[in-house]
């Protein structure tokens, strides 16, 4: 599914999309997509950087699985205290 990105860019860098989106017979979308792709991989392959170890790291916790449970569980019951008066 696609999700709306928003950003302020310069217009001489909006018309260099749409130029390359009307060389290359594809969208904006495609050509920017394509953009940050190659960009993403060359900054890994100069930095070697691990990205799946810096973004799937949640499961290393500091606290055991039931502490977390217990903490959750109170601040839900804390919720439903406020709000089910």
């Amino acid at each position: 599914m696609d999700r709306v990105f928003s950003a302020r860019m310069d217009d001489n860098v909006i018309r260099q999309i749409g130029v390359l989106a009307r060389e290359l017979r594809t969208t904006k979308k495609g050509v920017i997509e394509a953009a940050v792709r190659s960009y993403a991989q060359t900054v890994k392959a100069e930095k070697k950087i691990d990205v799946f170890g810096q973004t799937c790291g949640a499961w290393k916790r500091d606290e055991p699985p039931s502490q977390t449970v217990e903490h959750v569980r109170k601040g839900f019951h804390t919720s439903m205290r406020r709000y089910c008066r």
